[in-house]
């Protein structure tokens, strides 16, 4: 029937229900599995895929939505963009080359150290893409086959896709480039993918979805130009095929009327974020169709049927397909493994495939198919959450009510902290410290494990990390590293520690989501008003404190970096749940200086991952953020040192946020850019303490002193010297011993390297 609603899905999760993607990786990085093998478990996990989308009565199913490790590499793949460093020769791109982009290696195979492609976040998620790299000299052309052989594999299983490919101003727009416009590309990059759409449209493609998440952004004028011209070339390329432009993430305000004039055949739109639907059926004209994305792709809560079955009945009479959000790579897979959840809380939830069971189920109540006891039975679920007296503590409430504007800051200047500081700590020029975790080895995850499963009692596993954490300590001496850490070997992980340890969280058996590459989080699920019933880290830390008379750095997560990495309730603002994070975060970082802890991290990686898409928007975001990172921090004397540490994102935008948290000193990712993203700090003249991060935890790759030390030398240059500190780009956790001591000795080496040349220069 033509005016019959489709259902599709934008893209499904990668990694499979038991992480089999991680497992398989890793084993091959390890030399564990081969070539043939990885990519044997790759097309196991995509048929898996297609097959249960099918099953579940998807009408249009995703392909190139797998990656190995990223999509927005495996688009640089095939338009040929190959860092020059690296050495392609235009051959195959196999699985070698592309893992030492997207992590670099430890030999240099390759002439020139092999190092990584930086790393960034996807918009405002907690996902990590490999940036692009552009040149003038940047020529694009056609370098792999990986959208074509995954449309053939399941045309084979009897299932025609919809491939799924990164926009061309999407991808332009996100990568990197010095000195010249990045538009100058767009002809040779629209020529590839008109190539790309003309060979989908080949082996038999309707369907192609083209995702431009750049038009929930505020675009310059030549952008927003550079599309029209794009897309009438890319139609031309295949007027047989169906484009299905994809947005996501936000509303598309005044970039509407854009879209609305672009030779495409449907138009997706986010209404998870904003119901623009009025503005939207004025502006897109009928010859366009509407892909409603009414199940929310970003977040855990079951959808209100009610609610989006009335947005499509206000969509009747025009052309409509039905979907998530946005892809559903940032939700855990299943809900089918979660028997350990209480069932009135899994019964608020869905997952992944729950997702699909709503996209359809809405698809056929349009259709006038639909089951009314689903419908009923997500009208139950809504109701009891919205009753279930596990939600609201009045105590919580009332205390955050009470906070007044002298609680979030500190007695004094950071000018007088400094000098109490420098007094009391009485560290060198260029103190050398970590990040907070070292490495989880399988032993440290074994005893984890046990203990969780009772093989093993509580006091034999608190003895072991006892053990753990004095071996962790003597390390650091032995190094020579100024502050120390305790290596959070009781830790599974910086947000998910924490939530377990306060009232308002509930915790998944398998809920994994992809943060980048094999590496995989488990969000909490923050339902209910949160508080702390007791301390949570004070033990460890002080019995670390007790083995050395080095200064031990407690280490926190900060309040919107719990509030980003978990999936939170929808309920209440998000302002309001950060708060009452901050108030308990406050609590233990109390308890840690009653306990004689001079220095104190709070980490807020998510703090610009945080941030609006929309310019307009930010402001509001940034007065309640850096009042939750204040409020938790500030209630300490003058002489505790407060650290943060904030990694892959760019600090220009919101440096002035970043000064306004008022840290004592702020530890930051910058080995990937050569101190690139130091230039925010030095415009604005940052007034704290900086750690920028000499060398990249996210590569085997171990650099050499002096590639070390040449970038503390950039950071000096522009920098005071006596504000600055010497330290990893991030946490140690994901390396194994041996590369993290080879890479700290060398770390430790480049700081008293840096003091010497110092001590020479003439004051």
């Amino acid at each position: 029937m033509h005016n019959r609603i489709l259902t599709h899905n934008l893209g499904f999760p990668r990694i499979g229900t038991q992480r089999e993607l991680k497992k398989v990786t890793e084993a091959f990085w390890n030399g564990r599995r081969s070539a043939s093998e990885l990519a044997h478990a790759g097309r196991e996990l995509r048929r898996a895929s297609w097959l249960l989308q099918r099953d579940a009565g998807i009408d249009l199913i995703p392909s190139n939505d797998f990656s190995f490790y990223d999509h927005v590499l495996d688009t640089s793949c095939l338009v040929g963009n190959m860092p020059e460093r690296f050495h392609w020769d235009g051959g195959p791109i196999g699985p070698n080359l592309y893992f030492r982009i997207a992590r670099g290696s430890r030999e240099n195979s390759c002439g020139c150290g092999a190092t990584a492609s930086e790393m960034t976040k996807w918009f405002d998620t907690n996902y990590h893409y490999i940036v692009p790299e552009f040149t003038r000299e940047t020529r694009f052309r056609l370098s792999d086959t990986k959208p074509f052989d995954e449309f053939d594999e399941a045309l084979a299983l009897g299932i025609r896709t919809k491939p799924v490919l990164i926009g061309p101003l999407t991808y332009l727009h996100l990568g990197k480039s010095e000195g010249f416009d990045r538009l100058e590309l767009l002809d040779g990059l629209v020529a590839v993918y008109a190539e790309v759409l003309q060979r989908l449209a080949e082996r038999g493609a309707e369907w192609v979805q083209l995702d431009e998440p750049i038009l929930a952004l505020d675009l310059e004028p030549e952008w927003q130009i550079a599309f029209a011209a794009a897309y009438r070339r890319l139609r031309d390329a295949a007027p047989g095929l169906k484009l299905l432009l994809a947005t996501y993430f936000g509303e598309l305000r005044e970039n509407l009327p854009l879209a609305a004039s672009l030779p495409i055949d449907a138009l997706h739109l986010d209404l998870t974020r904003g119901d623009a639907l009025e503005s939207v059926l004025t502006h897109v004209p009928d010859s366009i169709a509407l892909s409603l994305g009414l199940v929310d792709g970003r977040n855990i809560w079951r959808n209100d049927l009610d609610r989006s079955a009335e947005i499509l009945r206000r969509a009747r009479g025009r052309r409509i397909l039905v979907a998530p959000s946005c892809s559903l790579l940032h939700v855990p897979v299943s809900l089918r493994a979660e028997t350990a959840l209480d069932p009135e809380l899994r019964s608020w939830l869905a997952f992944a495939e729950e997702k699909l069971d709503e996209v359809v189920w809405l698809g056929r109540h349009a259709n006038g198919e639909s089951d009314p006891l689903r419908a009923y039975e997500a009208r139950v679920a809504l109701q009891s959450r919205r009753a279930s007296a596990r939600i609201h503590d009045p105590a919580v409430k009332a205390r955050c009510a009470a906070v007044t504007p002298a609680d979030s800051r500190r007695a004094s200047s950071f000018t007088e902290r400094q000098k109490l500081q420098h007094e009391k700590l009485g560290l060198p020029l260029f103190p050398t410290t970590t990040i907070g975790s070292f490495p989880q080895t399988p032993e440290v995850r074994a005893a984890r494990a046990r203990w969780r499963k009772g093989e093993l009692a509580t006091a034999e596993y608190e003895a072991f990390l006892e053990a753990e954490i004095a071996l962790v300590v003597r390390r650091q001496e032995e190094l020579g590293l100024d502050v120390l850490v305790h290596g959070e070997a009781e830790r599974t992980d910086m947000v998910e520690y924490f939530g377990e340890q306060l009232e308002g969280f509930a915790f998944t058996t398998n809920g994994w989501v992809q943060s980048y590459g094999t590496r995989c989080v488990k969000p909490p699920i923050l339902f209910g008003d949160v508080s702390r019933s007791r301390p949570m880290t004070v033990r460890w830390t002080r019995h670390a404190q007790s083995l050395t008379t080095k200064p031990m750095k407690g280490m926190l997560t900060g309040p919107i970096t719990i509030l980003q990495w978990s999936f939170v309730r929808d309920d209440q603002s998000r302002g309001e749940t950060a708060r009452q994070i901050a108030l308990a975060l406050r609590d233990e970082v109390l308890d840690l200086e009653a306990a004689g802890i001079g220095v104190i991290q709070i980490d807020e990686p998510a703090l610009r991952e945080g941030l609006p898409l929309r310019r307009g928007d930010w402001a509001a975001y940034l007065e309640w953020a850096v009042e939750a990172f204040r409020l938790a921090a500030a209630g300490v004397r003058d002489g505790t040192q407060i650290h943060t540490h904030m990694c892959y994102c760019e600090f220009n935008d919101i440096i002035d946020a970043i000064a306004a948290l008022d840290a004592d000193v702020i530890s930051l990712e910058a080995s990937r850019s050569r101190m690139e993203l130091l230039s925010a700090f030095t415009d604005f003249r940052y007034p704290n303490e900086i750690g920028p991060g000499v060398y990249d935890i996210h590569s085997p790759r171990v650099p050499g002193i002096e590639e070390m030390a040449s970038l503390l030398r950039k950071a000096a240059a522009v920098l005071p010297a006596e504000n600055l500190w010497v330290n990893p780009d991030c946490g140690l956790k994901t390396r194994d011993w041996k590369e993290t001591l080879a890479a700290l000795r060398h770390m430790v080496a480049a700081a008293k390297l840096l003091r010497s040349e110092m001590a020479c220069i003439p004051t």
